[in-house]
């Protein structure tokens, strides 16, 4: 009995180890953007800007601080007159209230400066999350399009392997000749050998995947995305070029304006060099300083002039007047800096209408490719079923056959690359457009971002 318990553990455990988790696209962006380090580093720009409001927010509180001493002398001195002029030990301490700011508002400038950098940090945040669901996609894509070809190189293989055997039947029987079966069996080394390259490129597919979502190798994806029935040619509803209907290029590059985080981050950052002009131009304001100070004092022996306890408070005003020209170029370069902030804005609208309208204009030819392969793929497919009749009738040759089955074998892989760019197509138009991290999953991925980014 417990030989039979321990195989029924074994094979249990064998069969746990052997079991690979199913992903779909959705449940990668989920894996990915809660284990990317990419996206951790971003979040802790936000996290650090954070705490840059709370250091603005400390510049505009006062100042509390403490201080004590104590000194120990070799001996107590007194005058020719028998007054004390030096105790043995003296001890004093008391605190400190301390305040100043500038008579410009620096401090608040310098607040408004730390809340515009906290939004930027969010819209980096933000794009960082759209360009990592982008790549996640392209190597989600990436590992469907290698085990689409591993499947067409099998299936290859099956139909050569069969044509081999028919052939050596042939010559058997005197109906072809050796050269006709040796052309098969050279065709069929080759397809064999295509075979292993695409299992290579599935593993390394994967092994990127892997490495950019972090997950285990051993994994299988589900095409959340396929069409319904086996035409490859009815790809999803293309959602995104109907809502933006009848001119959706111009449609495009305005959703893209109002929501690329990135433009938004630049036209704060404008904002924020604005801001940086105006705080360095408060350094040439004066600074007011407030103090009130509590201090006791304690000696042995005392003399009776002592003041053992005070309470006194005090304003202090610093006026520059000269520093070498160190102010004024500090404002030439925070205005230097304005003034590159709004040319990276005007550069990156320039940049992201072309990017809209390349990714629009990659969407349509995909688009158009799919349907054409769809059309070959279906010509590929009759015409090696016909070649294929014709060569048991011996109406055909060999090199027909392997001819029908290249021909079918490069228009099955030529669809399969069409259909999932296509798809990525969308998801590219999508991130240029500013709005992949919205759809991607709907309402459910955005609540699991905003939960991570509030970590």
């Amino acid at each position: 009995m417990k030989k039979i318990v321990f195989f029924v553990l074994f094979i249990l455990l064998l069969g746990a180890n052997c079991y690979a988790v199913e992903y779909s696209l959705e449940d990668l962006y989920r894996i990915a953007l809660e284990r990317s380090e990419r996206i951790k580093i971003s979040e802790e720009d936000l996290f650090i800007a954070q705490k840059g409001k709370d250091k603005a927010v400390a510049a505009l509180m006062p100042k509390l601080s403490g201080f004590g001493s104590y000194t120990k002398y070799t001996e107590d001195k007194y005058s020719s007159s028998n007054t004390l002029i030096q105790s043995e030990d003296s001890k004093s301490w008391g605190m400190r209230l301390d305040q100043s700011f500038s008579l410009s508002g620096r401090e608040l400038t310098a607040f408004n400066i730390s809340k515009g950098n906290i939004e930027k940090n969010r819209y980096d945040l933000h794009a960082v999350k759209e360009e990592y669901l982008l790549s996640v996609s392209d190597a989600y894509y990436g590992v469907l399009k290698a085990k689409k070809a591993l499947e067409i190189s099998k299936s290859s293989v099956d139909r050569l392997k069969k044509h081999r055997d028919a052939a050596s039947i042939r010559l058997k029987v005197g109906e072809l000749t050796k050269t006709a079966l040796l052309r098969a069996e050279a065709e069929l080394s080759g397809a064999q050998s295509d075979e292993i390259k695409a299992k290579n490129a599935l593993e390394l597919a994967k092994a990127l995947l892997a490495r950019i979502v972090g997950i285990a190798r051993d994994f299988v994806l589900k095409d959340s995305r396929q069409p319904s029935g086996d035409n490859l040619l009815s790809p999803e509803p293309d959602l995104v070029t109907a809502s933006c209907q009848p001119e959706p290029m111009n449609c495009f590059k305005t959703i893209a304006l109002s929501e690329r985080v990135e433009l938004k981050g630049l036209e704060l950052q404008k904002k924020i060099g604005q801001e940086q002009v105006k705080y360095t131009q408060g350094s040439h304001w004066p600074t007011l300083s407030i103090e009130g100070v509590y201090s006791r004092k304690d000696e042995d022996p005392s003399a009776s002039t002592l003041n053992k306890e005070s309470a006194y408070g005090g304003f202090k005003i610093s006026i520059p007047i000269f520093e070498g020209g160190l102010r004024t170029a500090e404002v030439k370069e925070a205005e230097a800096r304005q003034r590159q902030a709004a040319l990276l804005y005007e550069d990156k609208k320039k940049s992201i209408d072309i990017e809209v309208e390349s990714a629009y204009l990659d969407l349509i030819t995909q688009k158009g490719i799919m349907e054409k392969f769809g059309a070959q793929l279906t010509f590929a497919e009759d015409n090696y079923k016909a070649v294929s009749k014709q060569f048991e009738f011996g109406l055909a040759n060999s090199i027909d056959i392997m001819d029908a089955n290249t021909l079918l074998v490069t228009a099955e892989r030529q669809l399969a690359d069409a259909r999932y760019s296509y798809q990525l197509s969308i998801l590219r138009l999508k991130r240029s457009t500013g709005t992949l991290l919205k759809s991607v999953n709907g309402p459910k991925l955005s609540v699991f971002s905003k939960k991570i980014e509030d970590k």
